[in-house]
């Protein structure tokens, strides 16, 4: 039976997923729109440009919690694999809970940062950057809970001993 503190995440972690794939669907649009507009009708669209850009930075910061999630994100694990289970379950937790400070501290900056800039508004959209910079914040605060369940789960866990794959 899944924690309902995991299950939760995991659920929040996949409609951050599907708002990210939204917003690629967006972006690409937006894109296409200005392509359209600026080869066939030599005019720019503004707007769509800081639009695609504001849907790419929810793509990118909504779509890592999930893969995260699966443990599907980026990773060198060369290294890791060649080494004996108990040493490669210290280096898991190592990671786990390095990640959980990363986040920490991505979230604490970016909150002081956003007290600072919430003043200020995007120049096509006149969008609060309060509004801008929150698939960010969401995102990180989202990829901070997944990394806490993975240390936690990390450091509750025993290393497995069959070889990684």
């Amino acid at each position: 039976m899944t924690h309902p503190f995991r299950a939760t995440i995991y659920w929040l972690s996949r409609m951050a997923l599907w708002v990210a794939i939204m917003a690629l669907i967006a972006a690409t649009g937006l894109i296409m729109l200005q392509i359209v507009a600026r080869e066939i009708f030599v005019a720019g669209i503004s707007w769509a440009d800081e639009l695609a850009r504001y849907a790419g930075l929810a793509v990118i910061f909504l779509g890592v919690p999930a893969l995260l999630v699966r443990d599907e994100h980026v990773k060198v694990d060369m290294f890791l694999n060649m080494m004996p289970p108990r040493t490669r379950h210290f280096f898991m937790i190592l990671n786990d809970l390095l990640m959980v400070l990363f986040c920490a501290m991505f979230v604490c900056a970016g909150w002081l940062f956003l007290q600072r800039a919430s003043r200020f508004s995007t120049p096509a959209l006149g969008m609060p950057t309060l509004i801008w910079y929150m698939p960010a914040i969401i995102g990180m605060l989202l990829m901070l809970l997944v990394a806490i369940d993975r240390a936690v789960t990390a450091l509750t866990s025993g290393p497995k001993d069959e070889p990684a794959p």
